[in-house]
């Protein structure tokens, strides 16, 4: 289970440190057992993050059943994806 809270701290953290490998890096380390997945925003089409910043989008991972998928559900989330934007 992951919380709003959780998401949103780690939001915040993103902000201050930027987008990329380091962070998520530094991610992975400070909220254990989360697990952290990092990738362009535009490789996950047609779907909803659960926080939309300018820089980045976050989506919740449902590792149940031994095969990864993106959820809504807080209450099944095992991980993040943090998803880069590009800009235009």
């Amino acid at each position: 289970m992951i919380t709003t809270e959780q998401v949103q701290e780690i939001a915040d953290k993103i902000e201050k440190l930027g987008v990329d490998d380091s962070t998520v890096s530094t991610l992975r380390q400070d909220y254990q057992p989360i697990h952290f997945t990092y990738c362009m925003d535009d490789d996950l089409p047609n779907n909803n993050p659960v926080l939309a910043q300018e820089k980045f989008n976050l989506y919740l991972i449902d590792g149940r059943d031994h095969c990864l998928c993106l959820t809504t559900d807080y209450e099944v989330a095992t991980g993040i994806v943090v998803a880069e934007i590009i800009p235009d």
